[in-house]
């Protein structure tokens, strides 16, 4: 009996420099999401030399995607890669025009897409395989430089803040059954898979009073920077009220606190995310922050806008396709070199497209640091990261895809979204708003 993935590991192995190559060329121009413009250009110049033609691209700005068709019914599998790096001064391989860098391993995952495709484009495993894999670089996971994009949201270029958010808008996941991707980890693992993740909003907040000499006559003016520590001060007080079992996460920064010294700060700015393992508990906890922005600005007199953005959902992984990724870890690795993982405070966009359909996001190691997005996090073991968590992806899709599409069949037949395409737009459309309050307490 021909054995499908010695087969796929062979050819991936003939061709290891391929991928390892993008990886490594991506980490040394690191851009931030729906500005990865040059990223873009390598990994389709990767795409062109494994001799893929159905290439698009500029898709949400920057992403692309090609697909190897078995020209068969079966299921349709997405393989998702990430494009963005994440502003982390300080670091190694810092892009020195933006500082810009890929502290959380997006250039690994692009390396790990394209392994994937390497192996499962061989013919002699592709023949007998039935179904559809499309292979998705995808731009903007990193939730960061929020208010450049609110303003592009303002023109019109992006209704939502997340690549992946946009790609199901824009309708890239209609076609798709089932989705996957391997992130980096610094954790001292081999490979670590079923966890979850914490979902969030993103708020952007603007207080306004009135400038004034701050040593002459401060009593004329109103302090938006106090209106802005009650605030924080007042979000801190609300932490004793949140569930353990919520997972609330709330991390405010100022990001202007006043133009010069001697003046009474006039405006002042706060951006902060509110994380939670449940949309219902996302949007309890912010409607205690906006009463606790409000009662900043009550305190001094000052107004505040507060505009409220849909981040991402909640990751689930699904456990029936969880279970197939495992059996194969397991057949390589030992037990010492796996993780399961419980849950975790971050978020991903890749929790939107688990409310729509099954998908499974993994983590592998061969990077050091002390966390994801810290300036010392840098991969080392790049035939880890890059080769056998390709390897991993390409094997589970040979169980999903072989013998008619069998078991990625039972995957669907056994999943229930918890929303609809449709339902799903609605929802973070309803999680945006914008809000004016002044301390008259007129809300409009």
């Amino acid at each position: 009996m021909i054995n499908l993935k010695e087969i796929a590991f062979k050819a991936l192995e003939q061709n290891s420099s391929i991928p390892i190559d993008l990886s490594k060329d991506i980490l040394s121009f690191a851009e931030s999401g729906f500005k990865e413009f040059k990223t873009q250009e390598k990994v389709a110049s990767a795409f062109k030399k494994l001799g893929q033609r159905n290439i698009s691209d500029n898709l949400a700005i920057t992403g692309l995607k090609t697909t190897l068709d078995t020209e068969k019914e079966g299921p349709s599998i997405a393989i998702l890669g990430e494009l963005d790096g994440l502003p982390v001064p300080g670091h190694p391989f810092e892009n020195p025009q933006s500082g810009v860098a890929h502290a959380c391993g997006h250039h690994i995952q692009i390396g790990s897409m394209l392994s994937t495709l390497i192996a499962l484009k061989e013919p002699e495993v592709l023949t007998r395989l039935s179904g559809k894999i499309t292979f998705m670089a995808v731009p903007a996971e990193e939730f960061v430089e929020i208010e450049w994009r609110n303003n592009q949201r303002k023109k019109g270029k992006i209704e939502f803040l997340g690549g992946k958010q946009e790609f199901i808008k824009l309708g890239f996941f209609d076609d798709i059954d089932i989705a996957m991707m391997t992130h980096t980890t610094p954790r001292n693992i081999k490979f670590s898979y079923g966890g979850t993740d914490n979902g969030l909003v993103a708020k952007f907040v603007e207080f306004k009073g009135i400038a004034s000499h701050a040593g002459a006559n401060p009593e004329s003016g109103i302090n938006a920077l106090n209106a802005a520590n009650i605030a924080i001060a007042a979000i801190n007080a609300q932490r004793e009220t949140f569930k353990d079992e919520d997972h609330i996460r709330v991390h405010p920064i100022i990001t202007k606190g006043g133009s010069v010294v001697s003046a009474v700060p006039d405006r002042v700015t706060l951006e902060t995310f509110v994380r939670g393992a449940s949309i219902e508990a996302i949007k309890d906890t912010s409607k205690k922050i906006d009463n606790c922005i409000k009662a900043g600005a009550m305190a001094t007199g000052a107004s505040v806008k507060i505009t409220t953005l849909p981040g991402y959902l909640p990751l689930q992984n699904d456990t029936n396709l969880m279970d197939i990724y495992v059996n194969n870890l397991k057949e390589t690795y030992s037990n010492k070199d796996l993780q399961v993982d419980g849950h975790s405070g971050g978020s991903t966009d890749m929790g939107d497209v688990s409310h729509i359909m099954p998908v499974i996001h993994p983590y592998v190691g061969g990077s050091e640091g002390i966390s994801n997005h810290s300036a010392d996090m840098v991969t080392k073991d790049y035939s880890l990261a890059v080769i056998e968590s390709g390897k991993m992806m390409a094997s589970t899709i040979i169980d999903l895809l072989m013998d008619d599409g069998k078991k990625g069949k039972e995957v669907l037949e056994n999943f229930t979204p918890i929303l609809s395409k449709k339902e799903y737009l609605e929802l973070l459309r309803e999680l945006s708003s914008e809000v004016f309050y002044e301390s008259s307490h007129n809300i409009t």
